[in-house]
């Protein structure tokens, strides 16, 4: 059995989570994933998305580190590993060899790394009415929408290396060779909206209701609604350094530049 204790914020868990069910599969085992409600995620996985059904693998909501299910777990596996030994046993995102044949029957991982790349993401399935609010955003992306996704507040790196100067030199590259398309903007900080809506008049489509604080069911709610529209676009210019951003793209298999860097 493989139990997985996904941290960090939602892309990171999807990130985690993927590799643990690539980690079970490879080893034939089940899946149990530690789904922890906490200030940065603080909402259960059913809130989300629709309830898991494939029969490996199960997913338990706790709201407590002490939780006994989580406790037993821990006590009961052989092996428990955290994050700093994730990141010492991987390369470019895959364990290593080594250490996949070192793992025992029972292994606990608790990490917001990824450790085996997974581009499946069929578990998750936003919930009915979230899916509703996301077809009501897509619906206005013909004929050509672009996704932006501004990473600012709590992401030194990101903002050092993806400025707003050149979030909006790539917006203007895009409008150049495509003066149809309109951007569908997610971002952290009002104020970088306000100024794109300026400099863009008429060309941003955005959730102006939303909520910033994921802890809270409604801000995890908004959150789930930019990554859906993003990865609904047909490009995407993303912030350096960010899972969302990497998450997003990936889902659909969307071009990607990253503002301060070349396409990829």
């Amino acid at each position: 059995m493989v139990i997985i204790q996904p941290s960090g914020g939602l892309c990171n868990r999807i990130r985690v989570i993927n590799s643990g069910r690539e980690l079970a599969k490879r080893r034939k085992e089940k899946l149990v994933v530690l789904w922890y409600l906490c200030p940065e995620l603080n909402c259960t996985f059913e809130d989300l998305f629709l309830p898991v059904t494939e029969p490996d693998i199960q997913i338990i909501n706790i709201r407590s580190l002490k939780d006994p299910r989580k406790l037993w777990y821990q006590l009961t596996s052989g092996q428990r590993f955290g994050n700093e030994d994730i990141i010492s046993h991987k390369t470019d995102g895959v364990l290593h060899e080594d250490f996949y044949r070192s793992l025992k029957k029972q292994v606990y991982i608790f990490t917001w790394e990824h450790f085996y790349p997974s581009h499946d993401y069929s578990l998750y399935v936003p919930a009915p009415a979230l899916q509703k609010r996301i077809d009501s955003f897509t619906k206005e992306f013909a004929p050509r929408c672009v996704g932006v996704h501004i990473r600012r507040t709590d992401n030194a790196v990101s903002m050092g290396k993806s400025t707003t100067e050149q979030f909006i030199a790539e917006m203007k590259k895009e409008l150049a060779e495509h003066p149809e398309s309109r951007f569908f903007l997610a971002t952290d900080d009002q104020s970088e909206e306000d100024l794109l809506r300026r400099e863009f008049p008429g060309k941003i489509i955005s959730n102006q209701s939303r909520t910033i604080d994921r802890n809270s069911v409604e801000g995890m709610h908004d959150a789930l609604l930019d990554l859906y529209c993003l990865a609904a676009t047909d490009k995407l210019i993303g912030s350096y350094w960010s899972s969302f951003t990497d998450i997003a793209a990936d889902m659909r298999g969307i071009e990607k530049v990253i503002a301060g860097e070349t396409a990829s």
